[in-house]
């Protein structure tokens, strides 16, 4: 299991890529974008993580690595490709999934190895299954609910779990979900995630597996819905609610965490829908803070709106805010889903104040800001009236750059 073929190269799956080329695999990446492509043949990176470079430089010029837009046989097969909404009504549309089946089916031999990372709502690996067997009926392919019949393809999901910006770190101390179709497919992915994970791999089958990863983020997301609303009626109420969380976190068995601007990122803001979806009726709870997060970037928006008013009835004709960080979480550079994007846009087509965008992780807007104006931290600070903090980048941290300025923070001092 030495020759490894990963569909998919953004946040996870370059990364993963790479870890196994570091640890000796001869591994080929496989992308449509071709300048991504490009980017890694030359042993550089197209996105920001810590430490990742490095890594995929040399395993680039040791010739472990290569990244390419046509896929080839290799002995196990790693899928991470996106997930997301179909429409509005948050389905989940796995065509990127039935994309990559339909590229892959042709290279298969008996004995090959099939893993889906892309996070995914319950069943959709028997449905990739399906999508290879409607391709190769010569071979036979495992049943989930037969899970000790042999088959001539061995296929499993296991769900990445890291933090962007600890990718590097992550991906090998972190324990991995192992959901097999059948209990061979089990142990047959183990072998290929022992290659460089040091943490535990927890056998389970494909579905469990696949719940599992919508749980781990449904509760993440559950309970900043909850500080989220503590926010707001905090606000309310005229609470202090950094100092009110900090106090009830004093209690021994109680740990709330920090708001912010609402929930950004591929996985916690999308993946509890995958569960609303197939359990509408039962997944009350869920629906909720789903609900919550997708709405606090509103409030932050009314809550900008009442300071530009406020300056427009001190005489100021038509003030300027900056709005500081767009990524979705701090540091680094990913605008999957983040709500500082969303409240961007809202912001630039009310037009009712000159709008600058800092974001330091990011050289270019993404086409829905391209309305805006990218400036540097420094700018910003002298153009605005009111400067808005809504992600925690290390450079918002000293607030001796804000000056006198008025100062909007919807993310505390984290």
């Amino acid at each position: 299991m030495k020759n490894i073929c990963v569909f998919g190269l953004g946040y996870i799956g370059l990364p993963t890529a790479a870890m196994f080329a570091h640890h000796g695999a001869n591994v080929i990446g496989v992308d449509v974008n071709a300048h991504a492509v490009e980017t890694i043949n030359q042993g550089k990176i197209h996105i920001v993580e810590p430490g990742l470079e490095a890594i995929v430089k040399q395993a680039v010029d040791n010739g472990n690595l290569k990244a390419s837009l046509k896929p080839v046989h290799a002995d196990a097969y790693l899928i991470a490709v996106p997930t997301p909404f179909k429409g509005d009504d948050h389905e989940p549309d796995l065509s990127y999934i039935q994309a990559v089946s339909k590229a892959l089916a042709p290279l298969l031999e008996k004995g090959d190895v099939v893993i889906l990372e892309s996070t995914s709502p319950v069943g959709a690996t028997e449905k990739m299954v399906e999508w290879l067997a409607e391709e190769r009926s010569d071979l036979t392919f495992p049943k989930y609910h037969e899970p000790d019949v042999e088959a001539d393809i061995f296929v499993a999901y296991c769900p990445e779990r890291v933090l962007p910006g600890k990718v590097v770190e992550e991906l090998i101390s972190n324990d991995r979900i192992i959901g097999g179709m059948t209990k061979e497919s089990t142990k047959k992915a183990q072998e290929i995630y022992r290659i460089f994970v040091e943490g535990e791999l927890l056998e389970t089958n494909s579905r469990t597996a696949e719940m599992a990863k919508l749980t781990e983020n449904a509760s993440r997301d559950v309970s900043i819905a909850f500080a989220n609303e503590l926010s707001i009626i905090s606000d309310k109420l005229d609470i202090n609610v950094w100092e009110l969380i900090e106090l009830a976190n004093h209690h021994p068995r109680v740990n709330i965490l920090q708001p912010g601007a609402g929930v950004g990122g591929h996985c916690i803001a999308v993946d509890p829908w995958f569960i609303v979806n197939q359990n509408p009726n039962e997944a009350k709870i869920i629906r909720a803070a789903r609900e919550i997060n997708d709405n606090k970037p509103n409030w932050v928006i009314e809550k900008i709106n009442i300071e530009i008013n406020r300056l427009k009835s001190e005489g100021v004709e038509k003030p300027t805010v900056a709005l500081l960080g767009l990524a979705f979480k701090p540091n680094i550079d990913d605008l999957r889903e983040s709500p500082a994007v969303n409240i961007a846009q809202k912001m630039l087509e009310a037009n009712n104040a000159e709008i600058v965008l800092v974001e330091p992780n990011i050289k270019q807007l993404p086409e829905k800001l391209a309305a805006g104006n990218l400036v540097s931290l420094e700018e910003a600070v002298k153009q605005a009236d009111v400067l808005v903090v809504l992600v925690a980048h290390d450079e918002f941290s000293d607030r001796v750059l804000l000056g006198n300025t008025r100062v909007l923070n919807v993310v505390g001092n984290q």
